[in-house]
């Protein structure tokens, strides 16, 4: 059976005994601290040392590390492979993703691949699909980890793992904070350091949790994927503000997409991007829908 992005199953080595299901949430200290370390940072700092320059400051670096860091970086190109660059621009996109906050590549690949993983199977635990209340899952996707009693092994790709400029930069992915705050103060004093890295990166992680909350629980579906616990589903009116990765529908059906908007009305300015990359010559191969393998699995509705 192709479950349509076949490089997922080189990376998660799941044996028989393994299982999806069986597991328990358990707090993470520095997961928690530091969403809430930058929140009281935001909430302090920002009031204090208020003014729209900072504002912009905000929005200029959120829109750089969510497009093109988190969503074309991590995201597109890291993790699914959707299209071709050269090593130096994707080491670019990749750090950029790693100031969204969330994590460095080599976390990212393994939370991603593992939820995707889970996510396939008949069955899952609730941290995988959002099943729970929204207040619940808030605190157990934001300061929780999910330990499984007979977890999958995994492996990342040897190019990945033999990087030593991802290795850095995923021991380090906290500190990476640092040189771009002390730009943003030379510029603009404790203010914009407060709303473009502490706001940032509290609104970021934040606003990860919550479109990923609703985008596997309610919402538009074109497709179904037969045998999988958990569906995705498109959040319609988000495409801008997520730069495309809304349409989550679309990317359980299509995971090897480069493309996530794939039909009428459905905005997907990560997309738009990749075009632009592509134009200067700096992004090929791009794969979408009509390039991927048939998966048997997979319906329209």
């Amino acid at each position: 059976m192709n479950h349509g992005d076949d490089e997922l199953y080189r990376r998660v080595i799941a044996s028989t005994a393994a299982n999806a299901h069986s597991g328990r949430v358990r707090w993470a200290p520095g997961k928690s601290l530091w969403w809430f370390g930058m929140l009281l940072g935001w909430a302090v700092l920002g009031s204090l040392y208020f003014s729209w320059g900072a504002v912009l400051a905000f929005l200029a670096t959120a829109g750089a590390t969510l497009c093109l860091g988190h969503s074309l970086g991590m995201h597109r190109k890291l993790i699914h492979q959707g299209f071709a660059c050269p090593l130096w621009l994707e080491m670019i996109l990749v750090y950029l993703g790693t100031l969204v906050g969330l994590g460095g590549p080599f976390t990212m690949m393994r939370t991603h691949d593992l939820r995707d993983w889970a996510q396939r199977q008949p069955k899952c635990h609730d941290f995988f699909s959002h099943g729970r209340g929204i207040l619940t899952d808030w605190w157990w996707q934001l300061h929780c980890d999910l330990i499984l009693r007979h977890p999958p092994d995994y492996r990342h790709p040897d190019r990945v793992a033999r990087n030593r400029f991802y290795q850095f930069i995923e021991k380090t992915f906290m500190w990476q904070q640092l040189p771009l705050a002390l730009v943003l103060y030379q510029i603009g004093g404790i203010g914009w350091v407060a709303w473009a890295v502490c706001g940032r990166v509290t609104v970021s992680i934040f606003g990860h949790w919550l479109i990923g909350y609703f985008a596997h629980n309610r919402g538009h579906r074109d497709w179904h994927v037969q045998g999988a616990a958990v569906q995705g589903h498109n959040v319609r009116f988000c495409g801008l503000i997520t730069f495309g990765e809304c349409w989550h529908n679309n990317h359980h059906a299509f995971p090897g997409s480069a493309k996530l908007g794939l039909y009428p009305g459905q905005c997907d300015p990560g997309w738009h991007v990749l075009q632009l990359l592509g134009f200067l010559g700096l992004a090929t191969d791009f794969r979408t829908p009509e390039d991927l393998p048939d998966r048997a699995e997979l319906s329209r509705i």
